[in-house]
């Protein structure tokens, strides 16, 4: 057998665990993982012990996993405040409070990046600066500022109001100005605020080519939120890269476009399948619980035919949204067809693309940030052992589970006590 090739042991630390998911497939024969500083800077599958002078963390019979990827969250919304419209009149610092303590809670379920798709006044690029300075804190944050939306439309109460394409160019400009890290603009209603509904399209094929235009040339992705058939056709048309919720709900039902469907397989548009919940809580409208259900259906459809699905939480959303539930969301999707290592891969390798991060999240590889995850047991087999968090580090940094995202949490991806199901 060839010698293993070393890292320079300065500094160098090596987490090993009995099986390791690298974002493809599963490794099994205890292998190790070298980190130094932020980055993972080795890899040795052999099962061989280190050199002494490395310092091994060894987790038993764990997997290692990459850090999970949430690609919608809403960290300035309490997930059990009934009226999201109250966010208007909190102060800065009441909202700064909450982002902070809701991406704690993130870390803490092993979700190691969040992408923020709604704030308000770009308090979250504060959180996400402030984040780079504490990994073992925060997760590292991607931010899109105040959502583009109608007058009066969708989620306007976050101050991303804009008209007509000209001002929906300056709308993008402005979000590239301030330094986002992607672009949200609110192709239909939504549920959460009167006046639109969630099968309403606010913007049309048109407009919506204008802001992907305008991001692209940037060099900035572009999402399109879109739960009616009509705007999700016209967020595809218009060169969208992803499409949230994708629900493809009528006024009185659910009608998917098989033929879009194909299309958005060909063309390779990620579709944020906000399917992560917690499965307890208060029983929902019969009509409601049927609308979800076909949705999850058509998702699985959706994979069958090749859509890149990317499992999200939309968290904050409401009281079955805690912050941190995607694990809730993998289980969910391995209960509805999908295969184990295809879920993982959802909010990991496939998250990673999505937010154009491919290149340094999502994967246990060398070059990759030293952001991983440990849970007890293995989710290859039993995806319910992603609940079973042991260990997270974020940048190489090692996370306190016992500490970080706890002040002041109401209650968690576990809790008992929630209620109702948000959707936005």
């Amino acid at each position: 057998m060839r010698p293993v090739r070393r890292p320079d042991p300065s500094a160098v630390f090596a987490v090993r665990a009995a099986r390791m998911f690298d974002g493809f497939e599963l490794h099994t024969g205890h292998p190790l993982v070298f980190v130094k500083k932020s980055r993972i800077v080795g890899i040795d599958k052999s099962g061989a012990h280190p050199a002494t002078e490395v310092p091994v963390v060894d987790l038993g019979d764990a997997t290692l996993l990459p850090g999970l990827i949430d690609t919608h969250v809403h960290l300035a919304f309490d997930p059990e405040a009934s009226a999201k419209q109250e966010i208007v009149t909190d102060s800065d610092a009441t909202i700064v409070r909450r982002m902070r303590r809701h991406a704690g809670q993130h870390l803490t379920a092993g979700v190691t990046t969040v992408r923020d798709l709604g704030d308000r006044g770009y308090l979250s690029l504060d959180i996400r600066d402030s984040a780079g300075q504490a990994p073992g804190l925060y997760p590292e944050i991607l931010c899109a500022g105040p959502p583009i939306t109608r007058h009066g439309g969708h989620c306007w109460f976050l101050g991303g109001e804009a008209d007509g394409a000209d001002a929906i160019r300056k709308a993008v400009a402005h979000r590239v100005a301030r330094g986002v890290d992607a672009v949200k603009i609110m192709a239909t209603g939504g549920a959460i605020t009167p006046g639109w509904r969630p099968d309403e399209s606010q913007y049309n094929a048109e407009e919506l080519r204008c802001a992907a235009e305008a991001a692209h040339r940037s060099g900035v992705p572009i999402t399109a939120h879109a739960h009616g058939p009509q705007g999700i056709a016209d967020a595809v048309a218009g060169g969208m890269d992803g499409v949230e919720h994708c629900s493809f709900f009528t006024r009185d039902g659910i009608e998917p476009d098989w033929e879009l469907v194909d299309a958005m397989a060909e063309v390779g548009t990620y579709v944020g399948a906000t399917e992560a919940w917690l499965p307890e809580g208060k029983m929902l409208a019969p009509h409601l619980a049927q609308r979800l259900e076909q949705r999850t259906q058509t998702f699985a459809r959706m994979h069958r035919a090749g859509v890149r699905l990317v499992c999200c939480s939309d968290a904050g959303a409401g009281p079955r949204k805690p912050h941190g539930v995607l694990p809730h969301g993998i289980v969910h999707l391995g209960g509805n067809g999908w295969a184990n290592v295809e879920a993982l891969r959802s909010v990991t390798t496939l998250a990673a693309e999505a937010c154009a991060l491919a290149d340094r999240k999502g994967r246990i590889a060398v070059g990759h940030d030293a952001d991983l995850l440990a849970v007890a047991g293995n989710p290859l087999e039993r995806l319910t052992d992603m609940f079973r968090v042991s260990a997270v580090w974020r940048g190489g940094t090692p996370v306190d589970l016992r500490t970080v995202g706890s002040r002041e949490r109401r209650t968690g991806p576990g809790g008992s006590t929630v209620e109702g199901l948000g959707r936005s």
